[in-house]
């Protein structure tokens, strides 16, 4: 035990710890590039790989296969956390990212929906759990990798990294998009072009292999085993250590739940928001979601520096907090900036909606279920982005100004 323990705390120097978080960071950033390239090209994939004529209905296919890959998450951190501790952190590093850029270069050679029918969009469900399963090994892994090399007094600020490289994923994706939108003709862009950033996974892959390649196990990780104290079970140890389980929930739901629920919600959501109901054109978009994911990766590390003065939960609750007191009125702010004219026009216009069945699901028709003279007026108003007020009354109509 004290020979591991003495292993384990001896300071990697700071060749070691550059070369630990930039593989670690790059990986991260090539991983988080691979899973985001879906969701930034939501608008085109509808198209490609699912045949509806609702626009609506297509968005929430792909959305909903883009959350396909989140419900596997937990799945690969538990497969790939208990390989980790059993055959060491650098092997499932090796693993989780090459499955990753494997199966996003898959979805750029997914002949379309029209090409193979039905067989399209399953593929595609396929490749994102594959991804799933991919990000949930990699992200945990990669925080557990770089902070066991860190300090305890800048654990914090080591770890920052990680995070703000998942913004970077993201960013990254961005600028591929925009680059290929720049060399590809639009129409060319919409019919083929789609896929270049998706089987430009196979380089991001190949140089995320190169750098993982020349790490060193972790310094813990590798005394203890040289100690021969590995976990048997690191699953089922996890959860029978006493006070882990309490942890764990706090961890999930108190933690990471709030973490992810803001973070897809600003970007993913303010996206869909923009180019949506807003009718803000895709270049626009995509450089606003790029100059905000820039300024978080900023954040990230000042956050992740300052807490390693003032501990961790205090910058957690002032997130939370801050989140849940300013997200409804960012977006509202947002929508009256996006399009001016919408608003003013909605502003000395407004639309009152009137009628008997106003109180009907106004999705129904999504599902082809009991459709309404009044749902279908106000699936066409929230998809134009146009506000409007309901007032009793014993037909539809629909009034302006």
């Amino acid at each position: 035990m004290a020979e591991a323990q003495a292993l384990a705390d001896r300071e990697p120097s700071e060749k070691e710890i550059r070369l630990v978080i930039g593989a670690s960071s790059a990986g991260t950033i090539f991983e988080w590039y691979d899973f985001f390239i879906y969701g930034t090209l939501a608008y085109i994939l509808k198209d490609a790989f699912y045949a509806t004529d609702n626009e609506t209905l297509g968005l929430l296919l792909v959305w909903s296969t883009f959350a396909v890959g989140f419900a596997f998450r937990p799945l690969g951190a538990i497969l790939f956390g208990f390989l980790g501790d059993r055959l060491g952190r650098k092997y499932t590093f090796l693993v989780t990212v090459t499955l990753m850029g494997i199966a996003t270069a898959g979805v750029g050679l997914i002949p379309t929906v029209d090409s193979i029918g039905m067989a399209a969009p399953i593929i595609v469900i396929v490749l994102r759990i594959l991804q799933g399963l991919a990000l949930g090994g990699e992200y945990g892994g990669a925080a557990i990798y770089v902070s066991e090399h860190a300090p305890p007094e800048k654990r914090g600020f080591y770890t920052s990294f990680i995070q703000a490289s998942v913004v970077g994923g993201f960013v990254l994706s961005i600028i591929v998009v925009l680059a290929c939108r720049f060399l590809i003709p639009a129409e060319a862009f919409e019919e083929w072009g789609w896929r270049v950033p998706f089987l430009l996974s196979i380089i991001l892959l190949g140089i995320s292999l190169w750098m993982r390649l020349k790490l060193s196990e972790s310094p813990v990780f590798q005394a203890m085993k040289e100690a021969g104290e590995t976990a048997g079970n690191p699953f089922v140890e996890s959860f029978t250590y006493p006070g882990n389980r309490k942890r764990i929930f706090v961890a999930l739901f108190g933690i990471t739940g709030i973490l992810t629920t803001i973070w897809y919600t600003a970007f993913f959501s303010g996206m869909s928001f923009l180019r949506g109901p807003m009718h803000v054109d895709d270049l626009t978009v995509e450089l606003i979601l790029l100059v905000s994911g820039l300024m978080s990766m900023g954040f990230y590390v000042a956050v992740g520096k300052w807490s390693d003065r003032v501990g961790r939960k205090l910058p957690i609750m002032i997130g939370a907090v801050a989140s849940l007191a300013l997200l409804f009125p960012l977006f509202w702010m947002m929508g009256s900036l996006a399009n001016p004219a919408l608003a003013d026009a909605a502003e000395r216009t407004p639309i009152v909606v009137s009628g008997p069945q106003c109180q009907t699901d106004p999705f129904a028709e999504l599902f082809q279920r009991d459709q309404t003279d009044c749902g279908k007026v106000l699936e066409t108003l929230t998809a134009s982005g146009v506000p409007y007020t309901l007032t009793p009354g014993d037909t539809v109509t629909l009034s302006a100004g």
